[in-house]
């Protein structure tokens, strides 16, 4: 099953690079946990949303704050019922025009074929921490 879960995960990721948010969810169970990192980028703290309604109020979240937006994955690993993914995040700040970059990962974590949580980290340390690959 994992490397359906991958491919759960790529086009999850794909999705939202062409911000087919409906897409997107259909690669999340309904009852999914969402962690987010991105409010830290604006000097706020992770933020939970949960359901299939939280994460379209996280998009709306993310299409408030930003104009831009776009994640650029150097690494994908399978671990089995988890997908580990790091990279860089790009994003350009709606009304400011500010450009920010970030280190990232994600930590997806998958049951039937679904991601049932979803963490991200603006610190991909972090995420390789919470797959339990670093102590």
């Amino acid at each position: 099953m994992s490397q359906e879960n991958v491919e759960a995960f790529n086009r999850a990721v794909d999705a939202f690079d062409r911000q087919d948010f409906e897409a997107m969810l259909e690669e999340l169970d309904a009852a999914v946990e969402w962690y987010d990192a991105a409010p830290m980028l604006l000097g706020g703290e992770a933020t939970v949303y949960r359901g299939h309604e939280g994460v379209r109020d996280l998009w709306r979240d993310l299409d408030d704050a930003f104009e831009a937006r776009r994640v650029e994955y150097t690494e994908i690993r399978d671990l089995g019922g988890r997908v580990l993914a790091t990279g860089r995040l790009h994003a350009r700040g709606k009304g400011s025009g500010a450009e920010v970059e970030s280190p990232y990962g994600i930590v997806c974590d998958f049951e039937n074929g679904k991601a049932i949580r979803v963490r991200t980290f603006l610190d991909a340390d972090k995420a390789l921490e919470a797959a339990g690959l670093r102590e």
